[in-house]
């Protein structure tokens, strides 16, 4: 797959999130709770962007450490992530989103699966705690971009995050 221009990527994006928008809503009188919320995001986001691999949030499962948590795609060799391994546990310790354009090149990098070669992470936070970690591959270098940040830091605080 070739990589998706700038204008291609934001009509993607908002055309995702009219359907969570649809589904998760944001003024729902009973609101889906977290991992319910994640389970519906990777899955719009895993339908509707053609250039995502697997998309996958990581909860903080404990003492500077991350556990799967609702994704869709292949089947991810890493239910536990450290936060000194990879680009899930970099992304938690800053707790800044973080583009990879070629994992290859990444320090202490994971391979969770063999075909990533690009990678985004957005860190998840409530109250300036972080919960999660929103963790999107592609099978192509140089995927993510400026405009997938913005997006999905977007989505997070929409659907996610304490919106106070």
């Amino acid at each position: 797959m070739a990589i998706l221009e700038d204008e291609k990527k934001i009509a993607l994006y908002k055309e995702s999130i009219e359907k969570l928008n649809a589904v998760i809503g944001v003024e729902d009188r009973y609101e889906l709770d977290d991992i319910g919320k994640m389970a519906i995001i990777s899955a719009v986001l895993k339908m509707g962007m053609p250039y995502f691999f697997v998309v996958a949030f990581y909860r903080v499962g404990g003492d500077k450490l991350l556990q799967i948590g609702p994704y869709q795609g292949e089947v991810l060799a890493c239910g536990i992530i450290l936060y000194e391994r990879g680009v899930c546990g970099a992304c938690a310790t800053r707790q800044e989103t973080l583009i990879v354009p070629d994992v290859s090149k990444f320090p202490k990098y994971i391979a969770c699966d063999s075909l990533t070669k690009s990678e985004i992470a957005v860190p998840v936070t409530r109250h300036n705690k972080l919960i999660a970690v929103l963790d999107v591959d592609s099978t192509e270098l140089n995927s993510f971009n400026e405009v997938d940040k913005s997006y999905l830091e977007l989505i997070v605080k929409i659907y996610i995050e304490d919106r106070s």
